[in-house]
């Protein structure tokens, strides 16, 4: 795709890719057929598409089918039969069908067929009688079971890599989280085509650490998992550098990798070259709806309400039941400042899926708006539930408890989106903002500097740092985190909403006449007199200025004392030059 191309391999190099293409597809080929056998519906579409990016294959060269048992023979019948039931969601019928079948293919439908009307018995259950945010309450009455007897078949060494996978999701279901692990790496071991298996282990990696003590297989496949890895631990650059050496390797026309990228640019507020992989990613595949629900948060961000509102037309007339649909619909609505309906379309989200991660956050976002904030935290909490690993939620939380005015809880919960986003301004500066309310203040002005260096992407860390040395009159470093203040907010070419601007001349100008600078203090003075809030307070201290110039003229001192002995790393600036610069 446009923005990904230019990619210039030696002729070499080609061939050999080619080759490993050749052998890629084939597989490809091969596991989808496995799983279109198996139901594995997800899997067969993930294998499809990527399947669909490489270069069709000759004739002779199509994989062979695999190959046919006895056991395969006897089961046959039974087993297209129970396909059918099964296709058509009727699972018990299905599992039925299936009791004594002894083929790997039967076995595994038959337990899939087991576990997913337990599933659908609960989704039933609950839909109707009880809200979303109690629906995790409600267990799947199979689980037990059917870790029972799989659990004896594992033992004896009788299953096979899908049959593994489904053992692995009946242990993470149960919160048996440490054994669900061991038996995905089993059955990636096992069966390292199959996609299915590394999204679940995938979901269960809290950190780097854990992931690097995994032995997973070596295989094509762990490149697109430890790629899909690095974007859910927030390790964007690593992820983007993987993306791109599979786009070299031959996948350059995948809409799995398209999204992905896009996806990854968006979690590091790459706004513009998120929103622009998404329009390319419509472009190519105008009736897709995974990922839109992030599109539409790229849009909210830029408030571009006729693209959203064009957006959650064209996916209502796709498919209105989906939850990413609902999630752009909400989010439509949320930017309409219509956040009742916002909430209700994230609830309807939830019906249909009480595990997306997006609605349970979103949610949170609504009832923050709407003053809920009990609610706002349940829904918090879900989310987190679902995914320890989504900041969003743990910065939700601390947000709630800051409005409740529990400044512990606001740190304990900061402190955890800090920590998985190490390098996000914001987070930095809420921590600042709980230690100086629980007056640590060398931690908050560690924060606050640290929000600063790593880019603060809402210019408030400086401004939040400097009155926090003015509170503890330390003259000095407030003046020089003004200045800085002032320069970057003029620097970066834009005058942003919050800007204390006014606020920074004003207190230079004082302390420039304290210290007897009076043309320093003379020109912060001439511009407070550009800001409304600061005009008479600059005309007063022209006055001043005056005044003692009128009385005797005073030598110019040095511009700055020695900075005071305190935590803050400040740099050393030159005399602020406002001459320069245009409010």
């Amino acid at each position: 795709f446009s923005l990904l191309v230019g990619i210039v391999v030696v002729v070499v190099v080609v061939v050999v890719v080619f080759g490993d293409l050749l052998q890629i597809k084939k597989q490809l080929i091969s596991v989808i057929s496995l799983c279109k056998e198996r139901g594995l519906v997800h899997s067969v579409k993930w294998a499809s598409e990527l399947a669909f990016a490489l270069d069709p294959l000759p004739k002779d060269e199509l994989p062979p089918p695999p190959p046919f048992t006895e056991e395969d023979a006897q089961d046959l019948d039974a087993l297209a039969l129970a396909k059918s039931y099964f296709d058509l969601k009727e699972y018990d019928r299905a599992a039925y069908f299936l009791r004594g079948c002894r083929s790997h293919k039967a076995y595994f439908l038959y337990m899939y067929s087991r576990y997913l009307s337990g599933e659908k018995k609960k989704d039933d259950e609950t839909v109707d009688s009880l809200g979303p945010l109690e629906k995790g309450q409600v267990r799947n009455e199979a689980l037990r079971e059917l870790r029972v007897e799989l659990s004896k078949k594992h033992s004896a060494g009788e299953l096979d890599g899908f049959t593994l996978y489904l053992y692995g999701v009946v242990l993470r279901k149960l919160d048996l989280l440490k054994e669900a692990v061991d038996v995905f790496v089993e059955a990636t071991h096992a069966l390292p085509l199959h996609w299915g298996a590394w999204l679940e282990l995938c979901n269960l990696i809290t950190n780097i650490e854990m992931l690097k003590s995994l032995s997973l297989p070596d295989c094509w496949i762990r490149d697109f998992f430890m790629a899909h890895m690095y974007t859910e631990l927030q390790m964007i650059k690593e992820a983007l550098q993987k993306y791109q050496s599979l786009i070299e390797a031959g996948f350059s026309k995948s809409t799995y990798i398209i999204s992905q990228i896009a996806v990854a640019y968006h979690n590091i507020r790459d706004i513009d070259q998120a929103l622009a992989l998404f329009n390319e990613l419509r472009d190519q595949d105008p009736y897709r709806i995974e990922n839109m629900d992030t599109f539409s948060n790229l849009l909210y961000v830029k408030s571009m309400k006729p693209e959203l509102s064009y957006l959650a037309h064209n996916l209502v007339e796709i498919d209105k039941y989906r939850v990413e649909t609902c999630c752009v619909i909400g989010n439509y609505y949320s930017l309409r400042s219509q956040h009742e309906k916002a909430a209700l379309y994230f609830q309807r989200a939830l019906k249909l899926n009480p595990r997306c991660l997006g609605a349970w956050t979103l949610m949170g976002h609504e009832y923050m708006e709407m003053k809920n904030t009990s609610a706002a935290i349940q829904a918090y909490r879900h989310a987190v539930e679902v995914n320890k690993r989504d900041y969003r939620a743990w910065y939700g939380l601390g947000q709630t408890y800051e409005i409740l005015k529990m400044p512990f809880y606001c740190l304990y919960y900061y402190r955890k989106a800090h920590q998985l986003r190490p390098n996000d301004s914001r987070m930095l500066v809420a921590l600042g903002e709980s230690y100086e309310k629980l007056s640590q203040h060398v931690e908050a002005k560690k924060c606050y500097w640290r929000a600063y260096s790593v880019g603060d992407v809402e210019k408030m860390a400086l401004l939040k740092l400097a009155k926090l040395h003015e509170q503890l009159n330390e003259s000095d470093d407030a003046a020089q985190c003004y200045i800085i203040y002032i320069q970057d907010i003029f620097s970066c070419g834009e005058q942003l909403e919050h800007a204390e601007v006014s606020t920074a001349l004003r207190y230079l100008g004082q302390y420039y006449f304290k210290n007897k600078l009076y043309d320093e203090a003379s020109l912060c003075a001439q511009r407070c007199c550009d800001y409304n809030d600061a005009r008479e307070e600059g005309k007063a201290l022209l006055r001043q200025i005056s005044q003692v110039r009128d009385q005797a003229e005073t030598p110019s001192a040095e511009l700055f004392a020695p900075l005071s002995n305190n935590n803050t790393p400040v740099r050393r600036v030159s005399p602020l030059n406002l001459s320069s610069f245009t409010p």
